[in-house]
């Protein structure tokens, strides 16, 4: 089994003649910079010189080096790969433009040459965001969710499927232990208000998981929180792009929006600007032609779906990499989760259907 000629493994290996083959126009030079720190894979900014119609930078975004750590990560590459190429032409969120992208199923190898979105700069999970960003990012989400609404064609791309019984069952018998690993790691920067909650998302996991996607669904980014953002500098109104599609699926849509809303705002300003927020959402999606689907009905999936924190940071935390920033990302996506799940009854929702 022969490895294609563009897979790459490290830094050193991004030539002037690879980025020419994979961009298809002559290139004279690269300068290549890391960029984050590759927990899944590696991603780095390229510099390039050559043909007038080449892009001035790109990012390229690889797989993990480790031929065993490729073949665990196969599904995560194989989606965000189909993201770019089959689903983000066919909805209305700012994502980045794809130059290239290449994928070989059987080593796990692949390549996305992206868009450089600079000068918009990433937010910051920790120290949370402005509501003018997040209305702005949950405008952009409605521009995800609402063009393949409950779209059945969805169902046949591969990788994307809705949770099953066993799914869930699956989920339900995890989320306990995951949930003791996550309160133990994180000790006494979780106060004792939030522990209860956070425990109090264990018992109806399953039911919350399998509830009302078979009314609705839809294309879900599943962790559209800030650091995965992209955001005009200064925190207010402005341009937001999002990035980082390993982990789509399909859903109930309100998912994301619980948990952009829920993971990024302090109590007090989301109290301020929640009902806002999930307003300009729902007109979005009317927008795009979501039709039988009110602003009522928007505003109880909006609170029935804020158990997606917890979840997502629980397993998140659990079972990553842990790090001082990691821990205080995760805490403080926690207590604001918390918060907007006592505040408006999230677990008092009637088994969480």
């Amino acid at each position: 089994m022969s490895t294609p000629s563009w897979a790459i493994e490290s830094p050193d290996q991004i030539t002037a003649a690879w980025a020419a083959e994979l961009l298809g126009h002559p290139v004279a030079e690269v300068l290549v910079e890391q960029v984050g720190t590759g927990q899944i894979g590696t991603c780095y900014r390229v510099s390039l010189a050559g043909a007038p119609d080449l892009p001035a930078r790109v990012l390229v975004k690889l797989p993990a080096p480790d031929a065993g750590a490729r073949e665990l990560l196969k599904g995560v590459y194989r989606s965000e790969v189909t993201f770019y190429d089959r689903l983000a032409p066919t909805l209305a969120a700012r994502v980045p433009t794809v130059h290239a992208s290449r994928l070989d199923e059987d080593s796990g190898h692949f390549v996305l040459a992206l868009e450089d979105l600079s000068p918009l700069v990433q937010g910051d999970q920790v120290a949370g965001a402005t509501p003018a960003q997040v209305l702005d990012a949950a405008v952009n989400l409605a521009g995800v969710h609402g063009p393949r609404w409950s779209d059945p064609t969805l169902l046949e791309v591969p990788g994307l499927a809705l949770n099953t019984q066993e799914d869930a069952d699956t989920l339900a018998e995890l989320y306990g232990p995951t949930m003791d690993l996550f309160v133990d790691g994180l000790g006494d920067r979780l106060a004792p208000e939030d522990v209860e909650v956070l425990r109090g998302c264990v018992p109806g996991v399953a039911a919350w998981a399998l509830a009302r996607q078979d009314e609705r669904y839809g294309v879900l980014h599943g962790d559209y929180r800030l650091d995965n953002l992209m955001f005009t500098e200064g925190g207010g109104p402005g341009e937001v792009a999002a990035l980082d599609w390993q982990t789509i699926s399909l859903a109930l849509p309100a998912r994301d929006l619980a948990y952009l809303v829920a993971t990024s705002l302090d109590p007090a300003d989301r109290r301020a600007v929640e009902r806002e927020v999930v307003a300009a959402y729902h007109a979005r999606l009317v927008e795009l032609g979501v039709r039988d689907y009110d602003l009522e009905t928007c505003w109880d999936d909006y609170v029935f779906a804020l158990p997606q924190g917890p979840l997502v940071a629980s397993f998140g935390c659990a079972y990553g990499t842990r790090t001082e920033r990691g821990d205080a990302m995760f805490a403080a996506m926690t207590r604001r989760a918390c918060a907007a799940i006592r505040d408006l009854g999230s677990l008092d929702m009637s088994t969480h259907r």
